[in-house]
């Protein structure tokens, strides 16, 4: 498939369909299509990739700087955010469904689960509470 071909079926290549809400130099952050919780973002570099692992250690480092900077303005905007997941999905048996790196920062907020001991453990729910 040609760069071309596959911008146009990648939905975070295709950037005139999303609404922006911060950038970088080599980086975007939308809000989340099917939040897990309110104010879910993505963060997500504007050159194609398919897995976070090809990310360069400057890239690595700006997405850094921009995750700071959404946690940032979500606890200003909310202040009963307490808590933050921030990951990644690398592969399909990962659950990666858009093959274009993006990296998950999802608020919690007291109480938005019965049992929070073990947060990204949850991926394998037999796994999470130890």
């Amino acid at each position: 498939m040609s760069t071309r071909e596959l911008s146009q079926a990648c939905p975070f290549c295709d950037r005139d369909r999303l609404e922006i809400i911060a950038r970088s130099a080599n980086f975007f952050v939308v809000y989340d299509k099917t939040p897990v919780t309110p104010g879910h973002c993505l963060i997500i570099p504007f050159r194609h990739l398919a897995d976070a692992f090809e990310l360069s250690p400057e890239e690595i480092t700006e997405a850094w700087d921009l995750a700071h900077k959404m946690r940032r303005q979500l606890l200003a905007d909310d202040p009963l955010i307490s808590g933050f997941n921030l990951g990644f999905n690398s592969g399909v048996d990962a659950g990666q469904t858009v093959f274009h790196v993006h990296i998950h920062l999802i608020p919690r907020r007291h109480g938005d689960v019965e049992k929070p001991r073990g947060g990204v453990r949850g991926v394998i729910p037999a796994r999470q509470h130890y």
